[in-house]
């Protein structure tokens, strides 16, 4: 079969490249072409645009590039047509797939989604672009199901979460070499996740720094951003004792005792390795105002939506200070609120399913 797959972040990349993976495991004849990443040129096929080209993240930077976007939509389209997939596979990025969903249903091309655009958070709208346009939509979350079904009269197919498969599959880290190569001693790790964005890095590690100076009997490392250089997090630093590694995220939460992790994807990462943690966000109060207005969703920390209550605790805006910082700090170091939010995570992991997820969806693509 012949499949185009359009994925336009670094996740995507990701979880594209493992679903290629398992496509040419049930499909000799695999072909691909795709917009996407170095992942998933390392599996085979044709790179047509790097998602570097597409990546315009916030309202200035994509209206100061509106003539590109609209020239990548158009270039996407004319090569659709003209490699005429047996099936589109289209990976989140909603603001462009949805409109590439749209012109491949007006040609009769099969459109699978993978990976759920987040409506039940925001611009719920979009469900009639996606009852319209797409074939098969699948989501990574169970309570995606039932949302779409109840809410929207639409049936979805859980595959699985892919992040399971990702974290399931990496071979053991070798914690002696790892802190020898890193110098971090052997006092027992705080990480910090502060994001990746530069807004949210200066709002948020400011606050996750206030307390190293009251945990003497332990080492707080910052784990970077691999689009951020070790001297922008040098001037958060200054001259304490906190460690920065960038690009091995997953390595460091493996031998993590806790960790402090900006809302998104980090907190459910962070706890399907097993890491108690506390989750923090602040923003500017004219965004967080804006998106009160518009965000319609009980928590912001993946962990607590999956599991539809709160497991980790989250400290947002005002409440993201030094007193209540060290006060949800210390309740999981140790003790009663470190064993039971383990025990959560357990239940969290039987919640989404066990691992297979670029399995599942290959499968059902084959078999659709």
């Amino acid at each position: 079969m012949k499949y185009y797959i359009i994925a336009g972040e670094a996740s995507g990349d990701l979880h594209a490249s493992n679903l290629m993976k398992s496509l040419v495991q049930k499909d000799e004849h695999a072909d691909f072409r795709f917009f996407g990443g170095d992942l998933m040129k390392n599996v085979g096929g044709t790179l047509v645009k790097h998602y570097r080209e597409l990546a315009f993240m916030g309202l200035l930077e994509v209206l100061k590039n509106l003539r590109s976007i609209f020239k990548n939509i158009n270039t996407c389209k004319q090569d659709i047509l003209a490699y005429q997939p047996d099936v589109l596979i289209l990976v989140d990025y909603p603001g462009f797939n949805l409109r590439i969903a749209q012109f491949a249903k007006e040609n009769n091309i099969k459109v699978h989604y993978y990976i759920s655009p987040k409506i039940w958070a925001w611009k719920e709208g979009r469900i009639h672009k996606i009852k319209k346009y797409i074939d098969t939509l699948h989501v990574i979350f169970p309570f995606e199901v039932p949302y779409f079904k109840n809410k929207h009269n639409y049936k979805v197919n859980y595959v699985g979460n892919p992040l399971l498969d990702e974290i399931t599959s990496r071979k053991p880290v070798d914690e002696h070499a790892f802190r020898t190569q890193h110098n971090l001693g052997a006092k027992p790790i705080i990480a910090l996740l502060p994001g990746s964005r530069t807004q949210e890095i200066n709002k948020i590690l400011s606050e996750m720094l206030t307390v190293v100076p009251n945990y003497p009997d332990y080492q707080f490392v910052i784990a970077g951003a691999p689009s951020k250089k070790e001297s922008f997090y040098k001037e958060f630093i200054g001259d304490t004792d906190v460690k920065f590694i960038t690009n091995q995220t997953y390595d460091l939460l493996a031998i993590a005792h806790t960790a402090l992790v900006t809302s998104g994807t980090a907190t459910l990462e962070t706890a399907l390795f097993k890491v108690p943690q506390v989750v923090c966000y602040k923003t500017s109060g004219l965004t967080y105002f804006v998106a009160k207005l518009f965000v319609k969703i009980k928590y912001i920390s993946l962990v607590n939506l999956v599991m539809d209550k709160e497991v980790v605790k989250e400290l947002i805006q005002q409440d993201l200070n030094p007193q209540d910082l060290q006060k949800e700090l210390n309740t999981i170091l140790e003790g009663d609120g470190r064993t039971l939010m383990l025990k959560e995570y357990e239940v969290l992991h039987h919640t989404l399913g066990g691992d297979g997820a670029s399995n599942n969806l290959a499968n059902y693509i084959l078999n659709a």
